[in-house]
């Protein structure tokens, strides 16, 4: 059996506690977002605005239908115009269920949706490693047709007020955010160097599908040109053009990911997780984790808090 990565990835990050707030905002304006641990999905749904951020070189001006995506701890700020007066997302409060939150004075409007998600951070750094701080995303293509559909779902639930309505919305919003990162997935592989652009290989993908389906399996290059359909040699610079690392060092980077999440998540002793994840002691693991994270797995785990 073959497991796509991204799923994998996906249901590792334990997505949760994702809020929605809609916003109308009116001239003069300005939202500020703190940098917390928390990534931000925000569409711009009526109207303009300024886009200004720690990460960006300069403001961007935002039309209606523009989509952006924010990871965990970066700050950012929405205005009207350059100079506005600001107040806190977290003073953005509804009236009612189904009503949206109001800012700013009397003049244009511009409505805004945000949804912010919280999830494992640990689990998602393989894909956010990929990522830049604030990416946008072209809500006009087909492939982010299914975005803009949960958009309007969640704001029809919204609107609807009725019973559940906000263990649906929640949900919804689930969804949002891994139709948003899918949709992010399929920008970054185009023309990137990375293992998100390796799996538009169809040749790389077979591979990395049966690799991620047992992390434990003690995989050499030959094996898994073998499971390519290609040469040991073509296999290799293929996989080193694509991803940027050989074949046995992607292999690790992912055991070592995978680690981090057992670490954090479960009780088990550093040898229960190494036998998981394809060592044959503790010892073992505790020197290629070392290795690459600078600390033995007990180290980090205290690090963590866990």
């Amino acid at each position: 059996m073959d497991v796509d990565p991204v799923d994998d990835l996906l249901a590792t990050m334990k997505i949760e506690d994702a809020r929605y707030v809609r916003v109308d905002a009116r001239a003069p304006w300005g939202i500020s977002f703190p940098p917390r641990h928390l990534a931000r999905l925000v569409l711009i749904s009526r109207g303009t605005c300024l886009l200004v951020a720690d990460t960006l070189a300069g403001p961007q001006r935002l039309e209606a239908n523009d989509c952006f995506l924010v990871r965990a701890g970066v700050r950012f700020t929405l205005q009207d115009e350059a100079g506005s007066e600001v107040v806190d997302c977290d003073g953005l409060v509804s009236r009612a269920p189904g009503d949206s939150a109001r800012v700013g004075g009397d003049g244009e409007l511009t409505q805004i949706v945000s949804t912010r998600f919280a999830f494992d951070a640990v689990a998602a750094e393989p894909l956010f490693a990929l990522l830049p701080p604030v990416f946008r995303l072209n809500l006009d293509d087909a492939s982010s047709q299914l975005l803009r559909t949960t958009f309007d779902l969640i704001a029809r639930e919204s609107a609807a007020g009725g019973l559940g309505g906000g263990f649906i919305m929640s949900r919804l919003s689930d969804v949002l955010f891994v139709q948003a990162l899918r949709t992010c997935c399929a920008d970054v592989g185009g023309g990137t160097v990375g293992w998100i652009a390796a799996l538009r290989d169809p040749r790389l993908a077979v591979a990395m599908k049966e690799l991620h389906a047992d992390l434990a399996h003690p995989w050499t290059v030959d094996e898994l040109a073998r499971t390519a359909g290609m040469s040991r040699s073509a296999f290799a610079a293929l996989f080193k053009e694509r991803t940027g690392d050989t074949p046995l060092g992607y292999l690790t980077a992912w055991r070592m990911y995978r680690v981090k999440v057992l670490l954090r998540e479960t009780p088990l002793s550093v040898q229960e997780i190494a036998v998981r994840v394809g060592y044959d002691t503790g010892s073992a693991l505790s020197r290629a984790f070392s290795g690459r994270e600078g600390v033995t797995p007990g180290a980090w785990r205290k690090l963590t808090g866990h």
